[in-house]
């Protein structure tokens, strides 16, 4: 542990300025090459820190690709060179600096394999750990996170700043759902909620949390990236790891999985298994007190999913990287949903909806990387590749009982996406402490959506006329974006700045089929032309629409910092950002029903844009690190809920999304961590944001008169929310082997269109055992320990109700992992596109 907080200690003063005396002048300069003693290679990316004989830090560096380290500004006299690597024993230097000899080349500097440090730097790995760096939270996922649950979804919950509700899977960050979900820095085609589900979290290694990216990132998503890593080993040799997990309440949740590598010479085999096996039960109620109505909910999700990642990185020679890779996922679940509906008043009116619904999904990535390495040190070129397909199949078997307008029905859904991305980038270091950045990205994204159903339905054509049968419908959507981005960056003593923008052509086209049996279709189109942003057409039993929008935007963006010393450094920076609508929120075809609510996309949505302005301010504390910072928005053209009467029955709702006026958001940020005892370390978290909310909703006049004859008003409302989270995570290590932690998250009132919702809060605790000299890991957790998590809320639009939905929150959760093989950390120098750091990013300050 001692070379861990030493590490962290260096850490600290490479991302910090020079602690010697300014008076004094920084005439040297020291040159090297690391290398392996027993491989004879070079090792990249190791620590050189320099320091007084006293031990203070005064500048520092890593080593490129090749080895070699090559710092300057060091002053006069004697100074103390530390170079230190993970798995390496620590080399030590004594210099001196002089008029006459202001170079000095410490030659080839040979480490040799340090047992010991691998073993501790093992048991760090235990403990999850934040590091707040220029435009990003990095969560290094351990032990104590993966206990939390076995998906993605269900330590989400536990990191700053992020949410994701229970009840659809939908996930914010900074209380807003506009947020972009990436896998290893790429977009995935597989719906948010589902990929959160899908994910082993023992499969996670690492969650970015970007919330203000530059003009070089995609432009999309208001509050930020969410960016998930998943585990990749580069060791030497053969190495390994196993994970096994078990979560009970009412129904198992089971997962594993197995990460392999092997690598020899100009070679590196990686691959990953991550499995899944859940099921979960939810529950809910609903209570309308204008027609003293109740509606009950059960649903059980029984879902399976495998996750396979393989790899080769080729070394050609030392200008050359050639890489691959491919990830597959393989979805199989469904979802059992009853639904009871009683009238208090009128038991005649009571009914239920049974339902089931059946998804079985395939997944495909492909990925090409090739870098190109120049003579000067930091200047390259870099092509990527990445393809996606992703094919959905969807059957659903609705059964009614009691008063039910619906006859039984079927829906047969069929999902076919893919999504092409090639990217070239360029990078030149200008100088030693300026940096230019240029690149150009091609995103070719199509999406085939087809409906077919047994149901029937109210003739639009002829309201008055018997029921049909309900139309098909194929959804064909696309968007092709190209784009070209330049930043520049420079650094002096104290100040860093970078500044860039990039400009985006886009291209989107949405076609919709509706296709009726014959001698429907009529030649009254009031209740079919309903949006006047789309083209609608008759083509014999066919009804086209057609939607298109073509712009160009700029997205400029910019980066200050200010470091006045080792212990501060402040952070401005500002971006344009654009949240153009997902999938989910342009599908006409019906997302999901229940007996009183349907819910459907809005075709012709336009994006809504966003400027962000954020500051942030960070101090080292000596055992640990806070940052607190301040965000604040403009939004124009904002997506938001729309809450509409059906027309064909007043007593159900209709939900959609439209585009609104402009609006703002605003918030503040507190997070820090800190070991106040050898024995006791925490992170802990607070976030406060306020956004008002515009919306549509529509309501009865009178909802306690006959429904066929009561007025419908519409309202365009505004809604102030203010919300706060507060978590802390706490790890109290009771012996070198074992471990406990604990953690709790408490939500503040919030509120949206909707409803008001009540707070929330839980209590997790845990316990870590290490075994086999630290090969071995045992755990246990106990989730939710008061039972006290559920979804509680009320509101009045569009009808005065009181309600609650649960889920299988109070879990225990029993989990072992297992570490094999034995080789000496290596990084391969491969930048992952959308989650790329920018110079000088540093780690906690």
């Amino acid at each position: 542990m001692r070379h861990f907080v030493l590490l962290m200690a260096l850490f600290v003063g490479l991302t910090s300025f020079s602690a010697v005396d300014p008076t004094e002048e920084n005439i040297g300069r020291i040159t090297g090459t690391v290398i392996d003693k027993n491989l004879n290679e070079p090792i990249p990316y190791v620590t050189v820190a320099v320091q007084t004989p006293e031990g203070a830090i005064i500048t520092g560096g890593v080593t490129d690709d090749k080895g070699r380290f090559n710092i300057p500004e060091i002053p006069e006299g004697k100074s103390v060179v530390n170079i230190q690597y993970i798995g390496y024993k620590t080399y030590t230097a004594e210099i001196e600096i002089s008029r006459r000899s202001r170079n000095v080349d410490l030659g080839n500097i040979l480490l040799e394999e340090d047992v010991e440090a691998l073993d501790e730097v093992t048991v760090t790995a235990e403990r999850t750990t934040i590091q707040q760096k220029l435009d990003r939270k990095v969560i290094t996922v351990g032990k104590d996170l993966t206990t939390s649950g076995p998906t993605a979804a269900d330590i989400m919950n536990n990191l700053p700043s992020v949410s994701v509700d229970q009840q659809t899977g939908a996930l914010s960050l900074r209380g807003n759902q506009n947020v972009r979900v990436m896998v290893d820095g790429k977009l995935t085609n597989v719906p948010i909620a589902q990929l959160l589900k899908q994910i082993p979290s023992t499969s996670i290694k690492q969650i970015e949390l970007i919330t203000n990216p530059s003009a070089k990132y995609n432009p999309e998503g208001m509050s930020g990236i969410v960016n998930i890593i998943l585990h990749k080993n580069t060791a030497l040799g053969f190495n390994g790891s196993a994970n096994v997990g078990l979560a009970y309440q009412e129904q198992p949740k089971f997962n594993s999985s197995l990460d392999l590598n092997y690598r020899n010479g100009k070679l590196n085999f990686f691959g990953n298994w991550g499995f899944n096996d859940s099921k979960n039960e939810n529950f809910g109620n609903l209570f309308r007190s204008d027609d003293n109505s109740e509606q009950f909910f059960e649903f059980l999700d029984d879902q399976r999913s495998n996750l396979v990642k393989f790899g080769v990185d080729f070394y050609l020679n030392e200008k050359n990287t050639l890489s691959v890779f491919t990830n597959q996922n393989f979805f199989k679940g469904g979802t059992n949903g009853l639904t009871d509906i009683l009238y208090y008043d009128e038991p005649t009116l009571d009914q239920m909806q049974d339902f089931f619904n059946g998804v079985e999904n395939h997944s495909e990535q492909y990925n090409f990387n090739y870098k190109l390495d120049f003579a000067k040190e930091g200047h390259n070129i870099e092509l990527e590749a990445d393809y996606n397909l992703f094919e959905n199949d969807e059957d659903a078997d609705f059964q009614f009982e009691g008063a039910a307008f619906s006859p039984d029905y079927m829906d047969f859904i069929d999902t076919e996406r893919d999504r092409l991305t090639v990217n070239l980038d360029y990078v030149n270091p200008l100088t030693e402490k300026s940096k230019l950045e240029l690149g150009l990205q091609a995103r070719l994204f199509n999406s085939d959506i087809e409906r077919s159903s047994t149901q029937f339905v109210i003739n639009p054509f002829d309201l008055q006329g018997d029921l049909i049968s309900s139309p098909s419908t194929d959804f064909d959507y696309s968007r092709d974006i190209y784009s070209a981005y330049a930043t520049y960056s420079h650094g002096w003593e104290k100040f860093s700045v970078q500044v860039g923008a990039r400009i985006e052509s886009v291209d989107v086209v949405a076609d919709t089929r509706e296709t009726y049996d014959e001698g429907v279709v009529g030649d009254d189109l009031s209740n079919i032309d309903t949006d006047p942003n789309v083209d609608v057409t008759v083509d014999g039993d066919n009804i086209l629409r057609n939607f298109t929008n073509d712009y160009i935007e700029v997205y400029p963006s910019a980066f200050l910092t200010f470091t006045p010393s080792e212990k501060n450094q402040f952070q401005l920076s500002y971006s344009r950002r654009v949240d153009r609508p997902g999938l989910e929120q342009v599908n006409p075809i019906r997302e999901w029903a229940t007996p009183l609510i349907s819910s459907f996309g809005k075709t012709s949505l336009v994006p809504q844009f966003t400027s962000s302005f954020e500051t942030n301010y960070t101090r080292n504390l000596g055992k640990g690190s806070i940052t607190a910072g301040v965000f604040y928005r403009t939004i124009t053209d904002e997506i938001s809920r729309a809450v509409f009467v059906d027309r064909t029955d007043l007593n159900r709702v209709i939900l959609t999304y439209d585009n609104f006026e402009d609006t703002s958001a605003y918030g503040v940020e507190v997070s820090g961590n800190y070991r106040p005892t050898k024995w006791w370390s925490f992170n802990a978290s607070f976030d406060l944001f306020n956004q008002i909310q515009k919306g549509i909703t529509e309501r009865l006049d009178n909802p306690g008169q006959d429904p066929t004859t009561a007025d419908i008003i519409t309202e365009r409302v505004e809604v102030d929310n203010t919300a706060w989270n507060l978590r802390m995570f706490n790890n109290f290590k009771v012996t070198k082997a074992l471990s406990l932690s604990a953690f709790g998250f408490y939500r503040g009132k919030n509120r949206n269109l909707q409803f008001d919702v009540d707070p929330m809060y839980f209590v997790n605790i845990g316990a870590r055992v290490s075994l086999w000299e630290g090969k071995g890991t045992f755990s246990v957790n106990y989730n939710d320990i008061f039972n006290t998590m559920q979804f509680a809320f009320d509101g009045t639009r569009p009808f005065s109700q009181v309600g609650a939905f649960n889920w299988e929150s109070q879990t225990v959760f029993v989990g072992f992992n297992y570490r094999f093989g034995g080789g000496k950390y290596r990084a391969k120098s491969r930048k992952r596109r959308d989650n790329d750091e920018k110079s000088g990013s540093g780690g906690i300050f």
